[in-house]
């Protein structure tokens, strides 16, 4: 490959801190950066499936303990990817202001704090990477998924707004959206093989989505050829979307 090609992709000598990255998309978009050239700091709720820079991290109790021990390691943060999430998925009239709570926790408000630390120190150094990893229930309701819906929907305008903050000194936010995708989030979904049909039936693909169909679009947004992509959604979702 030319060697000028190459570099738009090449992320040698930056730190990435992955959300979620213990399992599913997450797991997936850590690997990804890590093949890119980055050193990757990964978070998550299960730390035996971290590695050796993985960091245990509840976000259902705030991000201030992450970004403890984040900067206790790491000197500076270039690439901050949003991937942790919850989804307990009780009928909405269940969900009381407790459960309603620890959804958003986790959902929008862990991605709020990250970005308003990192955000700022990135525009200092003059170039950054922000990537939320959305939600098609930020833009259609999806059974028994409610808060799950609120909270992308919030993690939509969140990445307009920290694009709308920090673009002019170099630090660009985009999001993933994913269709269905087969990870233990998506579990008691595909369970139902009937359902599990329709979402194929409904991609253009006619398949599910799996976690690696996101790693070329992390290393894209991640890297130095999308410097004037920014406040932008990328759906990886097989066309899911548009039908």
């Amino acid at each position: 490959m030319n060697p000028q090609t190459t570099a738009l992709f090449d992320l040698a000598g930056r730190t990435a801190l992955v959300t979620g990255a213990s399992s599913g998309i997450g797991a997936a978009i850590a690997q990804a950066l890590e093949g890119a050239g980055a050193r990757v700091l990964r978070a998550g709720r299960d730390r035996d499936r971290l590695g050796p820079d993985g960091i245990s991290a509840d976000l259902g109790a705030g991000a201030a303990a992450l970004i403890a021990q984040v900067d206790g390691r790491a000197d500076a943060v270039d690439i901050l990817v949003n991937c942790a999430g919850s989804n307990p998925r009780p009928p909405l009239a269940e969900i009381d202001d407790v459960l309603y709570r620890e959804i958003l926790a986790v959902n929008l408000d862990a991605p709020f704090q990250l970005g308003r630390h990192y955000g700022p120190r990135m525009a200092a150094r003059g170039w950054g990477r922000i990537i939320n990893v959305a939600s098609t229930q930020a833009h259609r309701a999806f059974g028994n998924s409610g808060v799950y819906g609120v909270a992308k929907a919030g993690i939509a305008g969140l990445t307009r707004s920290q694009s709308e903050a920090w673009a002019p000194s170099g630090v660009t936010a985009n999001s993933l959206t994913p269709g269905l995708v087969a990870t233990p989030m998506t579990a008691p979904v595909l369970a139902d093989p009937e359902r599990a049909d329709y979402f194929r039936r409904r991609a253009h693909t006619g398949t599910l989505g799996a976690p690696a169909d996101f790693a070329a679009a992390a290393i894209f947004l991640a890297g130095p050829g999308s410097g004037w992509v920014t406040g932008q959604n990328l759906c990886v979702d097989g066309g899911l979307s548009v039908t």
